[in-house]
């Protein structure tokens, strides 16, 4: 027994792999039914500088949003990662400070065990908000969002043993909220 105080001597970290894919054709004709928008136009996420912590994240049509209006933006993108991390999906900064842009969600968090799943592949999706004034108009490949790579930790006792049966949303069925 290892008191809270141990110390560990040798430690191991197992890297898998951190990756963006696109999904599948098959996947993509489910979810771009409605948008002008063709598979091979999908741009998979990448840093803009050396330095940089986001990954970009574009939208892969025209669109526009004017002010109270909400917009599901699919990305035709999924990530792969390490089972302890996550990807979190932010607002570009200059969208929010200078048109008020928002994510619904403030934060997107993609989990792990996202990727791939039975409902949808992980595709991931992000839905912004207008709380400007003005309309804000997107051009096919515009940058909107960034993702960051995460790790995070659990307590020594964690004992979930259960695992993800579905996509976007799947780990809160059964969560009511009353209004």
């Amino acid at each position: 027994n290892l008191s809270p105080l141990s110390t560990t001597l040798f430690s191991f970290e197992v890297v898998f792999m951190r990756k963006f894919e696109k999904i599948s054709e098959e996947q993509f004709r489910k979810d771009f039914a409605d948008f002008d928008t063709k598979y091979e136009e999908i741009k998979v996420p990448v840093r803009k500088t050396m330095y940089s912590a986001g990954y970009d994240i574009h939208i892969p049509f025209d669109s526009c949003i004017n002010p109270n209006e909400t917009l599901i933006i699919p990305t035709g993108i999924k990530v792969i990662m390490n089972n302890d991390e996550f990807f979190g999906i932010y607002m570009r900064s200059g969208l929010g400070t200078k048109y008020n842009l928002r994510m619904c969600n403030q934060v997107g968090i993609i989990d792990a065990d996202y990727y791939n799943n039975e409902e949808n592949e992980g595709h991931i999706f992000i839905k912004v908000q207008n709380e400007g004034e003005n309309k804000i108009s997107f051009k096919k490949g515009d940058r909107i969002a960034q993702g960051i790579f995460q790790k995070y930790y659990i307590v020594d006792n964690d004992e979930v043993k259960e695992t993800r049966h579905g996509g976007f949303g799947s780990t809160n069925k059964g969560d009511e909220i009353n209004e």
